[in-house]
């Protein structure tokens, strides 16, 4: 099987719709310190259901355009990676993705090494990215990537639904 990871062109849709990050959440991370750093452990939760709305967003923090890139499998769309230069100027991953049904086969990874090629060819000190706590398969992902986990807040999402229980996690890869 040959996955292929390739920039969209400029008259190419982002196929926002075309993408689903419906999953089941088994288990979630615990924040603690230690020596000043940021730790975390894994704990198992009573599964759920969780599916967040892909976007097409462009926050126009920058003149630098956004860099979409996709990942296909036997030319059907199989995920999705989107670059943006940040207000800080680090790279940043706005937004990642891969299908449910090719989960498991490395395509998180190879999107994720293209977007951190990316930012190194557009000469970022390095790449950030946010994601919540309870999106334990992307945490391992970027930790096994090089990131580290540099911040959370508890209360980011409240205003979206003052339910959810979530924090978003700041991960940085520092080059």
């Amino acid at each position: 099987m040959e996955i292929i990871i390739r920039q969209i062109g400029e008259q190419e849709s982002s196929q926002t719709k075309s993408f689903s990050r419906k999953s089941t959440v088994r288990s979630r991370l615990v924040l603690g310190i230690e020596n000043e750093q940021l730790v975390y452990t894994v704990t198992d939760v009573e599964p759920y259901e969780r599916d967040v709305q892909v976007e097409d967003t462009d926050y126009g923090f920058s003149e630098t355009p956004p860099a979409v890139f996709f990942a296909e499998v036997e030319g059907k769309l199989a995920g999705r990676i989107k670059m943006l230069k940040w207000w800080n100027q680090f790279g940043y991953v706005e937004d990642v993705v891969v299908n449910p049904e090719y989960r498991g086969m490395n395509i998180g990874r190879k999107l994720l090494e293209r977007g951190i090629q990316w930012a190194r060819e557009n000469n970022f000190p390095g790449v950030m990215l946010e994601t919540q706590d309870d999106n334990v398969p992307a945490c391992l992902l970027y930790q096994s990537c090089g990131f580290v986990l540099g911040g959370f807040d508890r209360n980011v999402y409240k205003a979206i639904d003052p339910n959810r229980k979530d924090s978003a996690l700041y991960w940085y890869l520092i080059f």
